[in-house]
């Protein structure tokens, strides 16, 4: 494994590790407008949610690796204290890749990208129309991280406005991973499509999970099971009781001829095929029953 002291390569290498090491990142489209009104547009994928109440969040227009200036949304935020935070979706991503084009300051990205403006209702920035959701923000404070090339100021704004295109949420009335189809930023020229990535863990939020320390020892250091395959067992309140065991044996004649002949890596094969198909209850009560 490399080791590597920041002190002792290039910022630009570094900014490269860096963020190919951080990713997936959202993706903060800013638009802001500047002391006389002209409107600029730029993705930053510095970004995220830190707080829900208030509801905060940060973005980080950093100062350019290569010669050390400032980009025409951090001065404009630091003019006006006001931005739209626009989220990307992947029917968008090409007209964003365009808007960040380094313009001369006072031409309108939204014009150079084929965006539509869409009033703000509590902010001066325009909204993006084409953006499945946008976030009209006040800029509470601009914190600068450093003074030279790669210096990060983070941008620290809270919610006053959310628009949300009803299209994109579930019968639930939430917002659907799939249909927000949203993108992030990776490494290089990469992004992501989140929505061709996705997969559910359960959050173990009303559950204790019995913890990875408390698994049989014949599990704990199996050559079949990986980390996930035992975090997944770990995460259960009690492990099956011998009523839920002999009943799940009774109830498959293949479980029963299967425990009478099969070795350890066999069973573990065909536990971690449960898990594998979102059975861990009765990925469980194989493993107990072989016990």
């Amino acid at each position: 494994m490399m080791t590597i002291d920041p002190n002792e390569i290039s910022t630009g290498k570094l900014h490269g590790y860096l963020l190919g090491a951080v990713s997936p990142r959202p993706i903060a489209f800013a638009s802001t407008v500047d002391d006389v009104g002209n409107v600029n547009l730029s993705p930053f994928s510095f970004f995220n949610v830190f707080s829900a109440n208030p509801p905060i969040l940060i973005f980080s227009p950093a100062r350019r690796v290569r010669d050390n200036t400032t980009k025409h949304t951090l001065e404009n935020v630091i003019a006006t204290k006001e931005v739209v935070i626009n989220i990307v979706s992947y029917a968008m991503v090409q007209q964003m890749s365009l808007s960040s084009t380094e313009y001369d300051k006072g031409i309108n990205e939204f014009v150079k990208a084929g965006f539509t403006e869409a009033a703000s209702i509590k902010v001066k920035p325009p909204r993006v129309a084409e953006a499945p959701v946008q976030l009209e923000c006040k800029v509470n404070e601009v914190i600068a991280l450093g003074n030279e090339g790669g210096a990060g100021n983070l941008v620290i704004c809270e919610v006053v406005q959310l628009h949300i295109d009803e299209d994109i949420l579930d019968a639930e009335g939430k917002i659907d991973p799939a249909k927000i189809d949203a993108v992030a930023r990776m490494g290089g020229n990469w992004y992501s499509r989140a929505k061709e990535g996705m997969f559910e863990v359960p959050k173990p939020l009303s559950t204790l999970g019995i913890g990875i320390d408390a698994l049989p020892e014949t599990i704990k250091n199996s050559t079949v099971f990986t980390g996930n395959d035992l975090g997944m067992l770990a995460n259960v309140e009690r492990m099956p009781s011998e009523k839920e065991v002999a009943d799940f044996i009774a109830a498959s004649e293949t479980d029963a001829a299967f425990l009478k002949n099969t070795s350890e890596k066999q069973l573990h094969l065909k536990a971690q095929e449960l898990l594998c198909n979102g059975n861990l209850s009765e990925a469980w009560k194989l493993l107990t029953a072989a016990k």
